[in-house]
């Protein structure tokens, strides 16, 4: 689908990050799940808690409020509890997920000309989005990376398969002729 309108370009590229880590997440199992490589390293989890608090920051009030809430707790983020479970750290990346989405869709075309703020900083609205595109990017990469490493010779690609570009290119060019 081709649009020149940012807002649905910026919401169908969130979709596709979250559809990537969403997949990545369903190839491991709950150990995985909360398995650092080393003590620097953080889990999927927590990679996983983070990009939750971070939406829900950012995207509460988006237009109204500074992106950084006083409430927000960042460090906690990067912090397991023992009541902290795959299923209750997955609820809150779904609600808050939810959130950008039914937010994104309320935007209207003269918000872009907005300026919002992130820890007071000031920001145009096309600026915090592609802000928070790279971010869940950067952040996406690494849940896959993680889940690939775990998962190890069971790992099911979510992209072009290795030494399958060709068979990919030529699908793509029947698709778009």
């Amino acid at each position: 689908m081709e649009t020149t309108n940012y807002v649905e370009i910026a919401l169908q590229e969130l979709t596709r990050l979250k559809r990537l880590a969403d997949d990545a997440i369903r190839q491991v199992d709950s150990g995985q799940f909360f398995t650092a490589l080393d003590a620097e390293s953080n889990s999927i989890a927590v990679i996983v808690k983070h990009i939750a608090g971070n939406l829900r920051s950012r995207w509460t009030n988006f237009l109204d409020s500074d992106g950084e809430k006083p409430d927000r707790n960042r460090d906690s983020e990067f912090e397991l509890t023992e009541q902290e479970t795959k299923d209750t750290i997955l609820n809150r990346w779904e609600a808050n997920w939810q959130l950008v989405f039914d937010k994104m869709n309320s935007l209207k075309p003269e918000d872009l000309q907005r300026t919002i703020t992130i820890r007071r900083e000031p920001y145009s609205v096309i600026a915090a989005l592609n802000r928070q595109l790279s971010h869940n990017a950067y952040h996406v990469g690494q849940i896959v990376f993680l889940a690939k490493h775990l998962v190890g010779s069971e790992w099911r690609t979510l992209s072009v398969p290795r030494n399958k570009s060709a068979d990919f290119n030529a699908e793509m060019k029947k698709k778009f002729q």
